[in-house]
């Protein structure tokens, strides 16, 4: 009898059995984080866009005509229609801000500005950085940099946002050449600190600034691919090049 029941404790079909569920189990769960990894960024690209452009639309819409508004003909309400138009207006700017007159009338603006006090700090405060983000002359964040932060000893990543100029650049007791650096912070990039590195102390990375930014906000999971260093050349090739040289 208790053969009989110990035979059935350890038969090898139901052992089978288990193996079989757990493997079936093992397949959907890689299958669906295999989905999950295509479907998540795509997903929230999607929304991201959806986001800022219903953003865009409910603050530019209010301020455009009603006889503009194609959903006063057709009934339906476009979504990006708002974007549309904040672009064809900045166009618009753009183009008569170029001319005399946009000249005479956006220097006339900023003298008004220039008699208020706290809003004159404010306007040229984000002048100045928006002369700085959108330069053509300069490119701004151009390189990614190791800086050793907070101590000697400990490393991060950094961007290069110019070199230091005036003041900040004369009164740092350093003959080397100073250099403006945005460190990020992780996971939100857009904050950070702004350091003044001498030059000789920053080392410069061969990955990108797309690499670097993905590297900071995915907090070191996801790391660039390494370029292959060039191979060696030959003993011969180069005794070759240096007789031909003679």
């Amino acid at each position: 009898m208790f053969e009989k029941d110990d035979q059935h404790q350890h038969d090898p079909q139901d052992g089978q059995q288990r193996h079989i569920g757990r493997s079936l189990f093992a397949r959907l769960r890689n299958n669906f984080l295999a989905g999950l990894v295509v479907i998540a960024p795509v997903g929230l690209t999607v929304w991201l866009i959806w986001t800022v452009t219903g953003w865009i639309d409910g603050f530019v819409l209010p301020l455009v005509p009603n006889q503009f508004k194609p959903e006063q003909y057709i009934g339906i309400d476009i979504r990006g229609l708002g974007v549309i138009f904040f672009l064809l207006f900045t166009l618009v700017v753009g183009w008569t801000a170029k001319g005399l007159i946009g000249r005479s009338f956006i220097g006339w603006g900023e003298r008004l500005v220039g008699r208020m006090p706290i809003i004159r700090s404010i306007y040229n405060g984000l002048k100045q950085i928006a002369e700085t983000v959108f330069a053509q002359t300069e490119t701004s964040f151009d390189r990614a940099v190791l800086v050793e932060y907070p101590r000697k000893g400990i490393w991060a990543v950094a961007f290069v946002s110019t070199r230091a100029r005036g003041e900040i650049n004369r009164r740092i007791p350093r003959d080397d050449q100073m250099l403006a650096v945005f460190l990020p912070t992780t996971p939100n990039p857009t904050s950070g600190f702004l350091l003044f590195v001498p030059q000789s102390d920053v080392i410069e990375l061969e990955m990108s600034v797309e690499e670097a930014a993905k590297l900071i906000i995915s907090a070191g999971l996801v790391s660039p691919d390494e370029k292959p260093l060039p191979a060696p050349e030959p003993l011969a090739e180069i005794a070759q090049r240096q007789k031909i040289g003679a």
